[in-house]
């Protein structure tokens, strides 16, 4: 596929996904690269083939791979992409394999205010970028002032918000670049009043979301006006299983692992609770989750 003798990171064959993912399913990866850093992960896309098959994942959260596994390669960013500081008053530069929550606490240690929310979304800010991610009513975008981006040529290019189409939950961009950093504005603020709203908003998730269990935070997107725990609720699926994979009772808008699900018991769920929530209230629920690779044979 490649020269190896030039890069610095990490390449694993045939590694298992349910090792990264939060759901702890998945069937294996054809070849799993960690970059060692983002010239590494540069040097990494110039070598591999145009006709690669490439996968993107950081903490695996929001993601669902399926129990046949991902042809091609598996990109992590999580633990490799991890660099952060200011580029400037009140900005913050985040590499995508940083972690939301770690964004967070070093904006609020530093006096800034805007990002609190990261704090409540449990993956990267490659991902946070990719799907708009939002908590406890922050959205990512809201505080973006410039992107920087890879294609799969090794080519960086640093993107203004206005390059993008963004939605609840969506963004939609220039084909066949991927999110490797980005820039947030800030304001100055008190840093224990930032503290302060972090704890808060974590002890409001501990208290609402099943954090204990295997989970890839909320499945559905909230339909407007209204809310998809709420639907879910009310059809009296909270506890509802498919194998071990389970609605959960604390919070119904997410589905945890209580112990050997399979990525194929998830999906089944996931399409149960559209169905039964369709026919009993009329509404499609969309799912947010991002579903890959191959169904077992």
């Amino acid at each position: 596929m490649m020269a190896a003798s030039t890069l610095r990171g990490q390449l694993f064959h045939n590694e298992p996904m349910a090792r990264h993912t939060s759901w702890r399913v998945g069937g294996p990866a054809d070849r799993l690269y960690v970059p060692a850093d983002l010239e590494d992960l540069v040097e990494f896309l110039k070598q591999t083939q145009p006709t690669e098959p490439l996968t993107w994942a950081g903490l695996g959260s929001n993601l669902l791979v399926r129990d046949g596994g991902i042809r091609g390669t598996v990109v992590m960013t999580s633990g490799a992409l991890n660099r952060i500081g200011f580029v400037g008053e009140g900005r913050v530069r985040a590499e995508a394999g940083v972690a939301s929550a770690k964004v967070a606490r070093f904006c609020v240690d530093n006096g800034f205010t805007g990002a609190e929310f990261l704090a409540g979304i449990p993956g990267t800010i490659g991902g946070a970028l990719a799907m708009n991610a939002g908590a406890f009513g922050g959205e990512t975008w809201r505080i973006v002032e410039a992107v920087e981006t890879v294609d799969r040529h090794g080519i960086l290019r640093t993107r203004m918000p206005g390059d993008y189409e963004i939605g609840y939950r969506q963004q939609r961009g220039p084909a066949g670049e991927w999110f490797v950093a980005g820039v947030f504005r800030l304001a100055r603020a008190e840093q224990e009043n930032g503290k302060a709203l972090i704890k808060s908003l974590l002890a409001k998730r501990g208290a609402t979301q099943p954090t204990q269990l295997p989970n890839a935070g909320s499945v559905f997107m909230n339909p407007p006006g209204d809310h998809a725990a709420r639907l879910i609720e009310a059809c009296g699926l909270k506890g509802v299983c498919e194998g071990n994979a389970c609605v959960s009772e604390l919070h119904a808008n997410f589905i945890v692992n209580r112990g050997g699900a399979s990525a194929t018991d998830i999906e089944r769920l996931i399409a149960r609770v559209r169905t039964e929530v369709e026919r009993r209230h009329g509404v499609q629920l969309v799912s947010e989750v991002r579903v890959v690779g191959e169904a077992s044979a």
